[in-house]
């Protein structure tokens, strides 16, 4: 298959009306993938760089799915003795209730079932961040996406996403018929990679979004970390 262009074919997870089972399922999967593939150590980096020396941190995840990158984060903020209080907002009614149960966030997490746009906070979070998910909108709506991410933070945001790379396609594609469970990951997860960047076209994006203060690298298992930070 060719990807010398993003595909925008639209993911099975983007539709509604899909049964709260199957939700749980493509979650529980996507957690193990992110915590054996180093997907949430590549968070954890990218929150680490951003942080600064504060103790008390308001974190926000816009397309939150089912919590487990705000877990992984509240993990290592524990062992490192940081107080975080998590956001997590998700236009998926199922998502969220997904990530309601999440034993960690119990007492620290407050989970928006809307669109980000649409969220409104009191305070700003001090960092807000993405995990695969910029790459289910289109490159215009990014634009606005970056610019929305700036504007809501005090300290800056990150984001963690896919390299469109026919190694990583192929590899996934395989993995995912082999040892999937869900039928939404084994149709997602390659279409994923189709629809995710190069890096020349996530720099491009985000000088168009007019973000002059931000990095962007390429990280284990054909991952990039995009960081943008406040008066950098």
């Amino acid at each position: 298959m060719k990807l010398t262009n993003r595909s925008y074919d639209k993911e099975l997870l983007d539709a509604y009306g899909i049964p709260f089972e199957d939700i749980r399922q493509n979650m529980a999967e996507l957690d193990f993938i992110n915590t054996w593939l180093g997907g949430h150590g590549i968070s954890i980096r990218g929150f680490q760089q951003l942080i600064q020396n504060k103790k008390n941190i308001t974190l926000c995840e816009i397309g939150c799915g089912g919590g487990d990158n705000l877990v992984a984060i509240a993990k290592w903020c524990i062992k490192k003795n940081i107080t975080v209080q998590c956001i997590g907002i998700d236009i998926k009614k199922e998502c969220i209730d997904v990530a309601k149960l999440q034993p960690l966030l119990q007492n620290n997490a407050q989970w928006l079932n809307c669109d980000y746009v649409e969220a409104k906070f009191i305070t700003k979070p001090d960092i807000i961040f993405s995990s695969l998910f910029c790459h289910h909108f289109s490159n215009e709506e990014l634009i606005s996406q970056f610019q929305w991410m700036q504007q809501n933070c005090t300290l800056g945001f990150f984001i963690n996403d896919l390299q469109r790379n026919t190694i990583a396609y192929h590899l996934i594609k395989m993995l995912s018929r082999l040892f999937s469970r869900s039928y939404l990951v084994k149709h997602d997860a390659p279409l994923s990679v189709a629809r995710g960047f190069h890096k020349t076209e996530l720099i491009n994006l985000l000088q168009k979004a007019g973000m002059h203060n931000s990095d962007v690298s390429r990280k284990w298992a054909f991952r990039y970390l995009l960081i943008y930070k406040h008066g950098a």
